[in-house]
Parts: structure tokens; sequence; C-alpha cells
């Protein structure tokens, strides 16, 4: 983050946390959409151990943006694809540029894909014909599918399975409860905690997170959002990460490194080695 001539924070932003004792990485975030340019993003997050970012695509514009950005970082990879919210009419022609994308060396994940029955922003028809294209791309390619999944469980499991599911899914800001964790560690799904874990309202995350089988856990910010308590309100970066660690370790009851190395080795595991 941006720091004035006493070498602080901006009072916008939360102040640099305790760096953690092993690096981890930053399963999801949106480089693009926090207002500090990403080089800047980038040292804040390695002084914190965040060695590494996932940074993710929306749009064709977001997913360009998101691969020309690990173009030019050695230490971000990106992901491509078109969000449920922006399915409405989507066409083969747009998949094919999505599959375009993904052809590229630094996008390691088709993502972020799924269902969003919270919003009414595109009809279920077209986000069902966009996720199961996005499937077939992420088989074909074979990169991680990086799913958003918001008051759609059903759903998205069940064409997940139609489907057949790619070798690696992962649930982006995973969003279900101890039930859901409990199928997804059944069918070796991996499980990407955020900030709002640390959310007092949180109660059913944190029963999955308890059940969730170390190896199938990531860390996320999907920043700009979802910032972790203490600092909720304020702008969310990949630097925060400790703080969803620390709180992550404590609800796990494991030590803080040991759920660090768990978290890098399944990273390099979904996304490749740096």
């Amino acid at each position: 983050m941006k720091r004035d001539e006493d070498g602080q924070a901006p009072k916008r932003y939360a102040p640099l946390p305790e760096r953690l004792p092993v690096d981890v990485f930053d399963s999801h975030c949106h480089l693009d959409l926090v207002d500090t340019p990403a080089a800047e993003q980038l040292a804040s997050a390695r002084a914190a151990g965040i060695a590494r970012i996932v940074t993710i695509g929306v749009d064709l514009p977001s997913s360009r943006l998101s691969t020309d950005l690990a173009s030019e970082f050695d230490d971000v990879y990106a992901g491509v694809a078109i969000h449920p919210n922006d399915t409405t009419g989507i066409t083969d022609a747009v998949l094919d540029d999505v599959a375009a994308l993904a052809a590229h060396p630094k996008v390691r994940a088709i993502g972020e894909t799924g269902l969003d029955y919270y919003r009414d922003w595109a009809p279920k028809a077209d986000q069902h014909r966009s996720f199961r294209g996005h499937i077939d791309i992420a088989k074909r390619t074979g990169k991680a599918l990086v799913i958003h999944d918001r008051d759609a469980h059903d759903d998205v499991l069940r064409i997940l399975r139609e489907e057949g599911a790619p070798d690696t899914v992962v649930f982006h800001c995973f969003s279900g409860d101890a039930a859901m964790a409990k199928v997804c560690a059944e069918r070796g799904y991996v499980m990407s905690f955020a900030g709002n874990i640390t959310f007092k309202n949180a109660d059913p995350l944190r029963e999955a997170l308890r059940v969730a089988p170390l190896d199938l856990i990531l860390v996320e910010t999907d920043a700009p959002f979802l910032t972790p308590v203490p600092h909720r309100g304020k702008p969310n970066a990949s630097y925060l990460i400790p703080h969803t660690v620390r709180f992550m370790a404590e609800v796990k009851n494991v030590d803080v490194s040991d759920l660090c190395t768990a978290i890098a080795t399944t990273g390099e595991r979904v996304f490749g080695p740096w």
C-alpha cells in the first residue's frame, strides 16, 4: 500500500500485520479493482508473507488485464472467465475468447465461473450454459476450475456431477456449511476461505472450516472485498491475509506454521509450480 512521508499507511488502509511464519499466497483477488498500483500491492503482500497472488477476471476485459498482469509480474498468476452475473445472452464466441486466453502459460485457472442466485442479474439458463462451458474449458486446458457459488450449492454440485468435474475444483470464497464442506471433501474439491470467516455472523463458515481437511484448504482475500476483522470496512488487499490465516488456525486448532505450509502445498498442487 502507498505510504505517506513518515512511512505510515494512509488511515483509510489498515496497517501491515505481523508477517506470517511461512509464506502463503492469495488464491483469489482482483488486482485491477484495488486502487493501488499492482507493483505496490505485491510489495506490501511480500512484506506480510504473501509471496504469490492469483488475480481473477470476471469478464473479457478484466480477464485480459489479469493475463497481462500475470505476464508482467513473476509472482502473479491469472484466472479468466465470465462471472455468472455477467452471463446474460452469453455466446459461443465469448466462451471461445475465454478458451483462447486460457492457453496463456500464466493463466492457471478458469474462473471465476459458477452460479449466483443471490442476485438476479442474469437468467439461470444463461448462468447454467456459461458454467457448463467453463467446465469444458477447464477440462480441455487442464486448468483449475474456480467456482463462484452464491445461494446455489445444489445446482453447482449437480452440474459438476452431470458434466464431470475437472481434475481440480476450487470453491472460491467458500460459502457453504459443514454439510457442504463434507460433500466437497468427499469429491476432492478445494475450499478457499476469505476474510468473511472472521465476521461475527459467520458461524456456519467456521463449522465448515473445522471439518474441511487440511489438504483441501486455501485462503484468499477477494480483494478489494471482504476485509477481515479487525479491519472490516477498510479496503482489502493481499497484505491483510495474515489476519485471516491466524484466525483460521485458531478455528482449526492447528499451528499457524502448519496451516501456512498446508496452504502453500495445496496452492502448488492447484495452480502448478511458480
